[in-house]
């Protein structure tokens, strides 16, 4: 009986962890400590299996910093992948609760693996700000929510901006008092855009489910994409279907990493 499991989506890469199977407390020290990528095992967040409330399943997200997310695109898609390939279910579609709401999963299964999960991510809702005044620039901008907070920044050019400098500039914008998670994006056709992300809490990520949705969202309201829209991000594509009322669909790979044990010596630090 493993203690984790360590999956990626487009190199977005997750650990998950039933408390069932570990010997210590997965508190929010603990988490800041396997995330640690010298310290630790090393990843951009935690799946915890927990309780449903209704749905079939139920999952804890954690941000390396040990805060809690509301929901996770590539998350739920490696959540539901290893749910149905270590004895959980044999289901191909189930639901999973988070803290954002609930998402409907899909597992497409390739030689008796999931290789590829569609999630229903939940209905986008829209703030009315369109402008965002950072040092020295004003920024075109969509805030949104998916279950957890967007900022999408509309860019010319991805090749001029650095997102890791302003990126945590606009997380953490007095506009965003529970800060907020940040896209930057640039339209390249009617269905392709690329985007560059921040995530609240994680800092750069090279993929992400609900800033893919995000972004294809804000665009699809300002008129300059479809539905189906591919949305490119330093890790690969994900397919995006935008729904009616802003009910969003997401579609892409997921890959298992490992299957392991904590070490003695970490189990030590996890313990105390």
């Amino acid at each position: 009986m493993a203690h984790y499991v360590k999956s990626h989506g487009l190199g977005n890469d997750y650990i998950v962890i039933d408390p069932a199977k570990v010997p210590f407390t997965v508190t929010r020290e603990a988490v800041r400590l396997i995330c640690d990528r010298h310290h630790g095992v090393g990843s951009d967040g935690i799946l915890l299996v927990e309780a449903s409330r209704g749905a079939d399943f139920g999952m804890r997200i954690y941000n390396p910093d040990g805060t809690d997310a509301e929901k996770s695109g590539n998350g739920v898609r490696i959540f539901a992948k290893y749910l149905r390939e270590h004895g959980y279910t044999t289901n191909d579609r189930f639901t999973v609760d988070t803290a954002g709401g609930r998402i409907g999963v899909e597992c497409m299964m390739r030689d008796g693996r999931v290789s590829e999960v569609t999630a229903e991510m939940g209905t986008v809702t829209f703030d009315p700000m369109e402008t965002l005044d950072v040092p020295g620039r004003r920024l075109n901008v969509t805030s949104l929510s998916i279950g957890n907070p967007h900022c999408v920044v509309f860019v010319d050019d991805l090749a001029g901006i650095d997102p890791h400098k302003l990126g945590p500039t606009v997380e953490r914008h007095p506009a965003f008092p529970a800060k907020t998670n940040v896209q930057f994006v640039e339209v390249l056709s009617r269905g392709h855009v690329a985007i560059e992300i921040w995530e609240r809490g994680a800092g750069y990520t090279l993929a992400s489910g609900t800033s893919s949705c995000a972004a294809a969202a804000a665009c699809h309201r300002k008129g300059r994409v479809d539905r189906d829209v591919t949305v490119t991000m330093p890790g690969g594509d994900l397919e995006i279907t935008v729904g009616e009322a802003y009910a969003m669909r997401l579609r892409g790979p997921v890959e298992e990493v490992m299957v392991g044990d904590f070490s003695a010596d970490l189990l030590r630090h996890l313990a105390g």
